[in-house]
């Protein structure tokens, strides 16, 4: 069978069901899981690789379940406002998982969440059984204004590290990610890929993790060493905040 004929009875297999009723089961309804359950809570404005980045490692935790989760099930949109990821479940239907993950977003975003009462309550109750809390990026703002992180040192996004620290009590450390007891922050964006690896050899083993990295084929070598707020220019710095808010929808 060529590939291009498997693709389209593949195809025309799934239409097949649609047409006569049938549906595909969502992620989180797989009858034949056996391993972790992971949730990721998605909100209006949200940075895309966030959720993204880590969803594509932790997805291939043998027998873990991966779901999209936000106040209303649907489409919820990204920072720029060009993409939507759906969110498979409200967060009134999760009362329990073994991992909690919650992105970063931009300044918009961020605010809002962070106020969000019936949001930072739905975390709260989630912590109380979790086996790991974690972030990406200012996620790490949102878990504080839980009062998850108070008192603890934390990873955020580079430029939101004082804020963190000065409005919640956390100690911020610049690091890919950091590990405080069970939770787990990881810096801007792209460190999502890195704690989430590590999440990986924690639920599994190491090995296991390796393989996952060698499977996504997670080899960076970015053209620019440009990628440290440390060793940025003041002038970067600030160009590439205006990026973000430029961008921003």
């Amino acid at each position: 069978m060529t590939p291009s004929l498997s693709r389209r009875r593949l195809v025309g297999g799934t239409a097949a069901l649609v047409a006569t009723g049938f549906s595909v089961a969502p992620a989180s309804a797989r009858p034949d899981d056996t391993g972790p359950r992971i949730g990721i809570l998605l909100y209006d404005g949200f940075s895309l690789l966030d959720p993204t980045g880590p969803a594509e490692v932790l997805s291939r935790v043998p027998g873990a379940r991966v779901t999209m989760i936000a106040e209303r099930r649907g489409p919820v949109r990204t920072d720029t406002a060009d993409v939507a990821i759906v969110a498979e479940q409200a967060i009134d239907e999760v009362d329990r998982l073994d991992v909690l993950l919650v992105p970063g977003a931009g300044r918009r975003g961020s605010t809002a969440v962070a106020e969000n009462g019936a949001v930072l309550q739905w975390i709260r109750d989630i912590d109380r059984t979790s086996t790991w809390t974690t972030s990406v990026c200012t996620g790490a703002v949102v878990l504080a204004a839980a009062g998850l992180l108070r008192g603890r040192e934390a990873t955020t996004y580079w430029a939101a590290g004082p804020y963190l620290e000065s409005t919640y009590g956390v100690t911020f450390v610049s690091r890919r990610y950091v590990r405080s007891d069970k939770y787990l922050t990881a810096a801007g964006v792209s460190a999502g890929i890195d704690m989430a690896l590590y999440l990986a050899a924690l639920l599994t083993d190491d090995d296991t993790a390796r393989a996952i990295q060698l499977g996504i084929e997670y080899d960076p070598q970015p053209p620019f060493d440009a990628g440290n707020s440390a060793r940025a220019s003041a002038e970067l710095r600030e160009r590439a905040l205006s990026l973000l808010e430029q961008s921003a929808g």
